[in-house]
């Protein structure tokens, strides 16, 4: 059943990518991989959901005013949107985040459409019941959708060829993907999840 499955891209955003204000190391080599599983995505007739910070200028997740992170993805900003090189399709459905100025969002299933629909609701009306994660970073927004997503009872596919990390301490990227495999995530590349859904 086509429809039972997604695909998630978290923050795939300018201020993540290199030249950005938050940028992540290698940020944008995860756009040509996750084209590909756009493209697949698209051809087999399921969902392509794209979160994105998307911070109000004044907010306690930024250093300035207590937080722990330099200024990044202002609403409306050139930072704020997706890397240009990602090729989102147009019925693709965009999700915001961390537009609550006193909370730390980092999951995708803290986030909303563009109809003010929280990603739960957004997946249960479609069937979904298997999510495909990829994007940035790999140890924060992407770790935290994917246990996220486990902790709904959602299946889970860490897409290991579309991620890339902050890596704030050495070697944060691989325990976060320890974290996930072992809350019950499972990890693909590319050819794998073309031979599992490719009909």
């Amino acid at each position: 059943m086509h429809n039972a499955f997604a695909l998630i891209i978290v923050d795939v955003q300018n201020d993540f990518c290199p030249g950005g204000s938050l940028a992540v190391p290698d940020g944008d080599a995860v756009v040509p991989v996750l084209n590909r599983y756009i493209d697949l995505f698209h051809r087999l007739g399921a969902p392509v959901f794209s979160s994105r910070d998307w911070h109000p200028a004044v907010t306690a997740h930024f250093r300035d005013f207590g937080g722990i992170w330099p200024v990044h993805c202002i609403q409306h900003s050139d930072g704020a949107r997706f890397h240009g090189g990602l090729q989102l399709p147009a019925e693709a459905i965009v999700l915001s985040k961390g537009m609550d100025p006193s909370r730390d969002d980092y999951s995708a299933f803290q986030a909303m459409t563009e109809q003010g629909e929280p990603l739960t609701a957004a997946l249960e009306k479609r069937g979904i019941t298997r999510i495909y994660v990829g994007g940035l970073a790999t140890d924060y927004c992407v770790k935290e959708t994917v246990l996220e997503g486990l902790h709904y009872g959602l299946s889970v596919t860490l897409l290991e060829d579309a991620v890339r990390g902050v890596d704030l301490a050495p070697g944060d990227s691989n325990k976060a993907i320890e974290q996930m495999v072992a809350a019950g995530a499972a990890r693909a590349t590319y050819a794998q999840v073309e031979s599992n859904l490719a009909p």
